[in-house]
């Protein structure tokens, strides 16, 4: 917790620096980025080299994909279930959630099966995500030259250090491994297409985003009038596509879409998410998971309509206004924001992704024994905390700013 805490004040004080600096020289810039990007491939191999914990994610996408190739669907089978007790591997056996079957979408499962295909390992899937990972690096250089502003080609390439670097990355992605940074990267393929105007590729790949985890489908009011209704049929088409392979009798029969055990995560699934919490005792939760959506949504339609030119920030703030309102929010759900934080209009949300590093202290406590329980109360007072007494200090500068200019320029 003290290396976390310190890594994650060290980085903030490099974005500070980031912002500070407009632009470098090119010759400058490019030998800041390169460098940069190989120190935070330095300090990946080691958490690569860590094993996931016992209960981590990882050993349920091993179990999914193994599951795929050898003809089960893993939205009906129950992992402790006897009758499949032999198809275990040592390394899914002690997985967690093992009285659930699957709640992962078909996209995120047809990638399990994918690296299962080459190697059935959490080692595998690991070396996969920091692939995606890397991935996203060269995109977001890409889309930061898209969104420039000014002189010099790459005067605003050192930004992408703000994501290279950010602490969740190394944590949750060579550390523990987590499908959502493969959502990441099909959302940045998105969001470079719809800059380039690529509009049935923004379509296809922000459905294939969806359809690794739900959560970019907040972000469809971005696409109005800037894909064509076609591109939209298209998303739509291949996503079904998706679910062929795990359609049983319950679609044939009753039209239920297979989402396994997603409804028990809505219903019972409760993690560091104070909006929530608070609402759970006036509303039923499928009341709240709607109203999560709709959050992300309405912030959505106000990016889309103050601002006509598409930037970075207008992903990232709707994904996070809705995270805040959901039933759990774990560190890495951030994986889908970090991309995207690149501006000083994200800065409260650069915050959140290290305020929230806090919260490992719930993995402490589970291996030193202890249950999983709710969170320690000033945990979630740090956490969001910290979050809302930089959104005063910014509002105060942004309200005091304009009285202090006139005097600047007598």
């Amino acid at each position: 917790m003290a290396s976390l805490t310190i890594a994650g004040i060290v980085y903030l004080l490099a974005i500070r620096e980031f912002f500070a600096t407009p632009k470098f020289e090119r010759r400058i810039s490019r030998r800041v980025v390169v460098i940069g990007l190989v120190l935070a491939a330095v300090w990946h191999i080691e958490f690569l080299r860590l094993s996931p914990g016992a209960d981590d994610d990882i050993h349920r996408y091993v179990w999914d994909g193994r599951l795929q190739r050898l003809g089960y669907n893993p939205y009906l089978v129950v992992p402790s279930d006897p009758a499949v007790k032999g198809l275990h591997t040592p390394e899914t056996r002690n997985l967690n959630n093992p009285d659930l079957p699957s709640p992962y979408p078909a996209g995120a499962q047809l990638f399990f099966r994918a690296v299962t295909a080459i190697q059935e390992s959490t080692l595998a899937f690991k070396v996969a995500f920091v692939v995606c990972e890397f991935a996203i690096v060269f995109l977001l250089l890409d889309l930061l030259r898209c969104t420039r502003q000014g002189q010099g080609q790459d005067q605003r390439s050192h930004l992408v250090l703000a994501y290279a670097w950010n602490p969740l990355l190394a944590i949750e992605v060579a550390g523990s491994g987590h499908i959502d940074i493969v959502g990441a990267l099909l959302l940045v393929v998105s969001a470079a297409a719809l800059m380039r105007r690529w509009r049935a590729t923004a379509a296809v790949a922000l459905g294939l985003a969806i359809a690794v985890k739900f959560l970019p489908i907040v972000l469809l009011p971005l696409y109005w009038k800037r894909v064509r209704i076609r591109d939209a049929a298209l998303a739509v088409a291949v996503v079904g596509l998706l679910y062929v392979p795990f359609l049983d009798h319950s679609f044939f029969n009753h039209g239920r879409i297979p989402i396994g055990s997603l409804g028990t995560y809505v219903q019972s699934f409760r993690f560091n998410g104070p909006v929530f919490a608070v609402l759970d005792r006036v509303a039923p939760p499928q009341l709240l998971a709607g109203l999560a959506v709709l959050v992300g949504l309405a912030t959505a339609v106000w990016f889309r309509s103050k601002a006509p030119e598409l930037s970075p920030n207008a992903f990232a703030w709707p994904m996070a206004a809705s995270l805040l309102c959901a039933p759990a929010v774990f560190p890495w759900y951030l994986l889908w924001l970090l991309p995207f934080l690149t501006s000083t209009s994200t800065l409260l949300i650069i915050i959140w992704t290290v305020s929230i590093i806090p919260v490992y202290v719930q993995w402490h406590l589970r291996a030193l024994g202890r249950p999983w329980e709710a969170l320690p109360g000033w945990v979630m007072l740090l956490e969001y905390g910290c979050v809302a007494i930089a959104g005063v200090i910014i509002l105060l500068r942004r309200i005091t700013r304009p009285a202090a200019q006139p005097c600047s320029t007598v």
